[in-house]
């Protein structure tokens, strides 16, 4: 005959300080969900478009068997020496970047110091730089980025001298950044307080040890 066994099982805030925390680490393994970066890429390309940033795309399958458009940024993060972002692109002057990056993110004083030098050296070339980001190698961060910086002149100008090492560095400030921006939110979402409020929402029990149960 079939042994019948009770267990009494516990809701997260029944448990004790030392359940709660093996419940935290069971949750936690379980890591953020799928494509939870969507919001920093969302803000990203944003920031972009602002800058006179238009980002390379890639397709990308469909569970559907169709394909779409996603744009070129990768990641890899968050402990190992050599993680980072980088982003494949084209950029040219926006008209304006500086004050529209002001009313984007008025406090942002990382964005703003990079419109103010794209446009600083912009000026210095009459408007007329361009130019194209590529990435290199199988790492991501924004070393991976390879910047081929152009003038288009119509009386064959040269980009000035410091052009290629001002706009290299703006770009690779502006990978550092989004690296930030997904550090944080990474961090927010595997903090005690997200993991508590998942757990809370989706009704998980546990034992009285703080194993899952159910």
């Amino acid at each position: 005959m079939p042994d019948i066994i009770c267990t009494t099982v516990y809701q997260f805030p029944e448990l004790s300080d030392t359940a709660k925390e093996k419940a935290r680490s069971w949750y936690r393994e379980l890591g953020p969900h799928d494509d939870w970066w969507d919001a920093v890429y969302e803000d990203f390309e944003r920031v972009c478009e602002i800058l006179g940033i238009r980002l390379k795309t890639t397709p990308v399958r469909l569970m559907s068997g169709g394909t779409r458009q996603k744009p070129c940024i990768w990641f890899s993060g968050f402990w190992s020496q050599g993680d980072g972002a980088s982003f494949e692109c084209y950029w040219s002057h926006a008209l304006g970047a500086a004050a529209h990056i002001r009313d984007y993110a008025p406090t942002d004083a990382t964005l703003h110091g990079i419109a103010d030098r794209l446009q600083a050296i912009q000026r210095r070339n009459f408007y007329q730089l361009a130019a194209e980001v590529s990435h290199r190698g199988r790492y991501y961060h924004e070393y991976t980025m390879s910047v081929d910086v152009t003038r288009d002149s119509s009386i064959w100008q040269p980009p000035t001298e410091d052009a290629d090492e001002i706009v290299t560095e703006a770009l690779r400030d502006l990978a550092r950044w989004v690296y930030r921006q997904l550090q944080a939110e990474y961090d927010h979402l595997t903090s005690d307080e997200a993991i508590e409020e998942g757990i809370i929402v989706n009704e998980y029990t546990f034992t009285e040890g703080g194993r899952r149960f159910g």
